[in-house]
């Protein structure tokens, strides 16, 4: 892609003025500056997705231990009652 918009930037230069082409430079420039952006963007959207993921995995973790510790006190009294009976 790189290759590609130097060869037509270097084609239309050939057909510029030496102002045109300041102006179709420039133009490039800031382009692949907001390309760049737009790279750096969705970067930032993978580590936050990465995170997030990181984070609810925790979570559901302490969940699902918060229900094993209540299943298991449960157990643990219906053996109390049990043994008393």
């Amino acid at each position: 892609m790189i290759i590609a918009a130097m060869a037509s930037a270097l084609a239309l230069a050939a057909c510029h003025s030496k102002p045109a082409e300041n102006v179709v430079n420039a133009a490039d420039n800031q382009a692949d500056m907001i390309e760049n952006q737009a790279d750096n963007v969705a970067a930032a959207g993978d580590n936050a997705v990465d995170a997030m993921k990181a984070n609810t995995e925790n979570t559901v973790d302490a969940l699902n231990n918060k229900a094993d510790a209540v299943r298991d006190a449960a157990e643990n009294k219906a053996d109390a009652i049990d043994k008393k009976h």
